[in-house]
């Protein structure tokens, strides 16, 4: 496969509004591809940019010999594991455990665990 097939398969694209000390502006992400990502003051912008940038990190890791994941198909997760989730948190959760190289209930575990700040007012 080369990085045009790679393009077509049904990857998994966030694509979300942010409003921080640099402005606003949407963040885009591939689910599948660890830190592949692009930014663009409309959503359209930042998708575009995300299929370009999309294109280049398969590229890269197809030219240095590297696996390219197939994408996550998010009918086959539940949603369910203790807790009712999106299927696309689940199966982002799902990801990151297994690029850690641990259970998700491990992970889901370690991600609830973290320490949080609260500010009140």
């Amino acid at each position: 496969m080369d990085a045009h097939d790679y393009m077509k398969l049904p990857y998994n694209y966030i694509v979300k509004p942010i409003e921080d000390e640099s402005g606003s502006y949407f963040h885009a992400i591939v689910l599948e591809l660890n830190g592949c990502q692009s930014t663009g003051d409309t959503f359209e912008e930042a998708l575009f940019g995300l299929r370009e940038a999309m294109k280049g990190w398969i590229e890269t890791k197809l030219e240095n010999g590297f696996p390219v994941p197939q994408p996550l198909d998010t009918d086959k997760f539940s949603g369910k594991f203790v807790i009712r989730l999106p299927k696309t948190l689940h199966a982002k959760l799902a990801l990151e455990a297994e690029l850690e190289g641990i259970s998700l209930n491990q992970y889901a575990l370690y991600k609830l665990s973290a320490p949080i700040a609260i500010t009140r007012t």
